[in-house]
């Protein structure tokens, strides 16, 4: 099972949580990523391409599916304007045994970071600005090829 949203809803961890464990397997891991406040950030706002973007991470979930043999994944990005400590991603998967779930996990929010389209604006009193890819993300990215 495959379960990709792009949205610009609260993400419910608890449900999402609740839906990997229904999915079977022995082990569930997952990842929920909050907007930070870095420097003095108010306001964080992402847009998206939403074809590009919902086939990128359904492609990473394919991907992660297979090479792990999971029951399930699912990858939440929210999209819109966001505050700090606001949720801004989930990413969930199951699987029989812990190591391919956390593995799994790890490949997804690592690939996603810089393989799906978002384009962010970090907003800091009058001064907005459109964020680009860091180094660190990309070398994350990096280490899950084949």
């Amino acid at each position: 099972m495959i379960r990709i949203r792009v949205t610009d809803a609260a993400i419910d961890v608890a449900a999402e949580l609740g839906a990997l464990e229904r999915a079977g397997g022995g082990a569930v891991a997952s990842f929920t990523g909050l907007v930070r406040d870095d420097n003095g950030v108010e306001e964080l706002f992402l847009e998206h391409y939403p074809v590009a973007t919902e086939k990128a991470l359904s492609d990473l979930a394919a991907e992660a599916i297979q090479r792990w043999s999971l029951a399930a994944a699912t990858v939440i990005h929210r999209v819109g304007a966001m505050t700090p400590g606001e949720r801004i991603v989930f990413v969930g998967t199951a699987a029989a045994h812990r190591a391919a779930a956390l593995e799994a996990c790890a490949f997804l929010i690592d690939r996603l970071k810089t393989d799906a389209p978002f384009w962010k604006r970090e907003t800091r009193g009058q001064d907005a600005r459109w964020v680009g890819e860091r180094d660190s993300d990309r070398d994350a990215a990096d280490r899950w090829k084949r």
